[in-house]
């Protein structure tokens, strides 16, 4: 293996530079993140599929034997995450030669498998010893779809990252967010994306209104519009701290 081989099989974020993608900064450091369990908060537009592909792709050639299982929650979702993973292998030169190549599926000759999947859980049950499982738009994808994968990485002590937009106040991915401990934790709100120009940013907030807005470019949790009660006023209703009214006494 060559030096700069070497140095791009340690490195993921010199792979991104080596087919032409400059990193930004939570990028980088997304993709040379070493953590178990990822959490990414970001924006629409954000690049969140391309450093998918990246890891996809490393993991794949870098990793012999590896199987990345990369799951979406609709077929169309899993086809462009999937074109991204092959743009990047394509323009890595394949350093590894494909042994087959299908419509949501890449394998390799090192025995490396990128397998993209819709999420449905009778497509995905029969899958095990997944090195890196990326649950993509995470917070579209159902908690028990969820549960039924997290066992894959068990044998494998693989590694999964679920990278999504807010969607409300609601599922797994927003427990995992406002949670417990054991989860590393990436924000990318628009403004932190140098692609995405101010001028566009404050137009889409006059389009759109600020309540889509904070949601789909600033990763914001948001309550239901149609909510009557707001969800931090109902949990400080069962909160012990909160001080009470005596309307009996008044």
């Amino acid at each position: 293996m060559l030096p700069a081989d070497l140095a791009v099989a340690l490195d993921p974020a010199r792979l991104a530079r080596r087919v032409g993608l400059e990193c930004d900064p939570w990028q980088a450091r997304l993709l040379r993140s070493r953590s178990k369990n990822i959490l990414v908060n970001c924006s629409r537009q954000s690049g969140k599929s391309s450093m998918c592909g990246v890891l996809a792709v490393h993991t794949a050639v870098y990793d012999p034997g590896a199987l990345v299982l990369l799951l979406s929650p609709t077929l169309r979702q899993s086809g462009e995450l999937f074109k991204k993973c092959l743009a990047v292998y394509r323009a890595l030169g394949r350093p590894v030669p494909a042994e087959s190549e299908t419509a949501l599926t890449l394998t390799l000759e090192n025995g490396s498998r990128i397998v993209s999947l819709p999420g449905k859980d009778g497509s995905i049950r029969g899958y095990s010893g997944v090195r890196l499982l990326v649950v993509d738009e995470a917070s579209r994808v159902p908690a028990d779809l969820y549960h039924s994968v997290r066992p894959m990485l068990a044998v494998s002590d693989g590694r999964l990252i679920a990278p999504s937009t807010p969607f409300g106040r609601r599922g797994w991915w927003s427990d995992a967010w406002h949670g417990a401990e054991g989860w590393e934790r990436h924000e990318v709100p628009a403004t932190d994306c140098p692609r995405i120009s101010p001028d566009f940013l404050e137009a889409e907030r006059r389009i759109i209104g600020d309540w889509w807005f904070q949601q789909e470019f600033m990763c914001q949790f948001l309550d239901a519009q149609s909510a009557a009660f707001r969800s931090e006023d109902i949990e400080a209703a069962f909160d012990e701290e909160t001080e009470t009214w005596d309307l009996a006494a008044s």
